[in-house]
């Protein structure tokens, strides 16, 4: 019985180790097949695209914020934060009693210039004019007109009371939210929106715009809807760069969706917009790392009696994993990394 549990034993583990020993060549013949696949390609023929992608945010067109040119008490609000407005509707003034009793006086004061003016020119009408008589009327007629004027001024005092949105949109920031307070000129009230006028706004380098040209097509992506598509052109390139920004930026208008009535795009949204910039076909290509650079000149390691040797190419097309391969080389060609 010991000499049968000593084979039984014996046998096991040989077949145990047999079985590693063929784990392990499998492994190893596999490995080494993986590693020379990642190591070579060859030269393949075909089509390439090249694309830009563009990062950036979306805005709006039309974006007002709104302030009083005068400072006083805000008497009177009518919108509140999210509400729709129209175009020129009011939306909030100041105490204007103020200003309305300066109009008043300063109209009193027209029409006593205005008869003082009149009587001047009944007093002077039969005589003869003198250099001291025309400087009398002269001065009663811009006396007038300073008049004028002051009422025209008043006037304006009154408009500048009451706040007035210029655009179709929502009120996005209402600050104070109620009425009752002192303000001053400077202080921002109200921000404005109009959700319709939406874009997005990329940023292209001096090398990516030249790329670019208006009513191109182009695809975006925004980070808030990672599994969606949106299609749209380009609107604007901006002749100037950007201020405030490192390195030389122009600024892409993009156009994209038909609508946003549900204010499904909201501004500050990232993303990153895509162009097809250029696409040759029925060329010659390869992975772009096996391609390498020496004095100037291009070259890729191929096999020439079983030794590494360097193979200068001509290279054109260049995508961000493939380039092309416009001499050197030829289709099936195997080079190594």
């Amino acid at each position: 019985m010991n000499f049968i549990h000593k084979y039984i034993t014996v046998r096991n583990g040989i077949i145990v180790f047999i079985i590693i020993i063929i784990g392990f060549l499998v492994y190893k013949k596999f490995f080494d097949q993986k590693s020379k696949d990642a190591l070579s390609t060859i030269v393949k023929k075909g089509t390439l695209e090249e694309k830009l992608t563009l990062s950036g945010k979306v805005e709006a067109e039309e974006h007002v914020t709104l302030k009083f040119q005068t400072s006083g008490k805000l008497t009177w609000l009518e919108v509140k934060e999210g509400d729709r407005v129209k175009k020129y509707q009011t939306i909030a003034s100041l105490d204007a009693r103020d200003v309305k009793k300066r109009l008043d006086k300063q109209l009193n004061t027209f029409s006593k210039t205005r008869l003082d003016f009149d009587q001047t020119q009944e007093d002077y009408e039969d005589q003869a004019i003198t250099d001291a008589i025309r400087r009398t009327i002269n001065k009663s007629q811009f006396d007038l007109n300073n008049a004028v004027i002051d009422v025209e001024l008043q006037h304006i005092a009154v408009e500048l009371a009451s706040l007035l949105t210029p655009i179709d949109g929502i009120v996005v920031k209402l600050e104070p939210a109620y009425a009752g307070v002192n303000i001053i000129s400077t202080q921002e009230i109200a921000e404005i929106v109009n959700p319709e006028t939406i874009y997005f706004a990329a940023t292209a380098d001096q090398t990516e715009v030249i790329k670019l040209k208006e009513k191109m097509g182009g695809e975006l992506v925004l980070d808030a809807f990672p599994e969606k598509t949106f299609q749209g052109t380009i609107n604007y390139i901006s002749l100037i760069p950007k201020t405030d920004e490192t390195g030389t930026v122009y600024t892409v208008k993009f156009i994209f969706g038909k609508s946003n009535n549900n204010n499904l795009y909201k501004l500050g949204m990232t993303g990153d917009l895509a162009f097809k910039v250029a696409r040759k076909e029925n060329i010659l290509y390869l992975p772009i790392n096996f391609v390498k650079s020496e004095n100037g000149k291009n070259y890729v390691m191929v096999r020439k009696n079983n030794k590494p040797t360097k193979r200068y190419v001509m290279i054109g097309m260049e995508t961000e994993e493939m380039i092309e391969i416009t001499s050197g080389a030829e289709e099936g060609t195997l080079v190594y990394d």
